[in-house]
């Protein structure tokens, strides 16, 4: 199947690169404007493999995302470009909008017109993914409830409500225009390559160097935590199985409190790199104050998705957190030229699977450890 994805170079989206592109009946177009969360070095094992076309562009440019379509015979778009980073939304929720609502529609009106011009079977078959995020439902209490595809949106942040706005896009698109659009919704993902401003590479890094592990409040804010690798397979059969007009929950039932993430990441270091002292990395952690609007509590029900195309995740949460912990220490060629520029805890913002965003980060100050 020949696939354009959408911020391609960043983190969620590379890894569905990856995975697409490691099958030599597919043929993937992967378009990145190549903002600081870009990085091509994310495909380094897949650049040189003829069915892996990058194309650096910005999506809000309807015209060329037209001819990438037409070019390129795409039987499905997989729209990952986004700016995601909850931190920079307070920040700078402009840039947010431009991206995840601009670019979303600007997107939409290229796909519409390309799909209209396509023979009926192609019509039939194509499909528009829309990859968002559990944080348009709003929170939860800490003891009870899930997220389903039935939840009401409630978003907290700039960043959530312009990723609502681009879910109401998707659906505006297909009940008006019968556009075949799919969504899905996934809890918050970890893994190899995963920018280093985000929680669990910063945990990581930062202990690596000795530098405090500082935590937004109590630390008691929970999240479902996800394997990037098992998202991207995830988003696959969404493309290519998902039935129209519909939305998928992606969770990995790997419910974690900020505390719990941290210090099962100190507990690795402490067995795979001791600190020189002996001592454990968790007398790095630190308290601080809580950031605005901080949502208590993401669960995802995954349900429809495991009954309905048969997904499930392949990695538990510590198995993942082994494998992604492994990766930063055997990968050093790939984060620290990034680290160099983002610092121990300071951070210069950003989204992990973004495609369009601001030309030069500007240096900002220190960031607490918490989705």
């Amino acid at each position: 199947m020949n696939f354009l994805v959408t911020g391609g170079a960043g983190f969620i989206g590379s890894a569905v690169c990856r995975l697409l592109a490691r099958d030599p009946s597919n043929n993937v177009v992967n378009l990145d404007k190549l903002t600081y969360a870009g990085n091509l070095a994310s495909l380094r094992e897949i650049d040189s493999l003829p069915n892996h076309r990058f194309v650096q562009g910005d999506i809000c440019e309807a015209d060329s995302v037209l001819e990438l379509l037409r070019t390129g015979n795409i039987g499905a778009v997989i729209h990952l470009a986004a700016e995601s980073h909850v931190d920079r939304s307070i920040d700078g929720p402009a840039a947010f909008i431009e991206t995840n609502v601009v670019g979303t529609f600007r997107l939409l009106e290229a796909a519409l017109e390309y799909w209209r011009e396509l023979p009926h079977a192609a019509r039939e078959g194509f499909r528009f993914h829309h990859v968002s995020t559990d944080e348009v439902f709003g929170d939860l209490p800490f003891d009870s409830g899930v997220f389903t595809e039935e939840t009401p949106y409630a978003p907290s942040s700039p960043y959530a409500a312009s990723k609502a706005a681009s879910d109401h896009l998707i659906r505006a698109w297909h009940r008006t225009y019968g556009l075949p659009v799919v969504l899905s919704n996934s809890s918050n993902n970890y893994g190899p390559y995963h920018y280093p401003e985000k929680l669990i590479p910063l945990v990581i890094l930062n202990a690596l160097e000795e530098h405090d592990l500082p935590v937004y409040g109590s630390g008691e804010n929970v999240r479902d935590w996800l394997f990037v690798e098992d998202h991207a397979r995830a988003l696959a059969l969404v493309a290519t199985r998902g039935a129209p007009g519909e939305s998928y929950n992606i969770g990995g039932r790997s419910e974690r409190t900020n505390l719990q993430v941290v210090e099962g990441v100190c507990n690795i270091l402490d067995r795979r790199r001791p600190r020189a002292s002996g001592a454990s990395y968790r007398e790095l952690i630190r308290f601080v104050a809580d950031r605005p609007g901080h949502d208590r509590r993401y669960a995802i029900d995954p349900s429809k998705i495991e009954r309905d195309l048969g997904w499930e995740p392949q990695e538990t949460f510590e198995t993942g957190l082994e494998r992604t912990i492994g990766w930063y220490l055997e990968n050093e060629w790939w984060w620290r030229p990034i680290r160099a520029q983002v610092g121990p805890v300071g951070r210069l913002g950003g989204s992990p699977d973004r495609g369009r965003g601001r030309e030069s980060p500007v240096a900002r100050p220190p960031s607490a450890l918490g989705g």
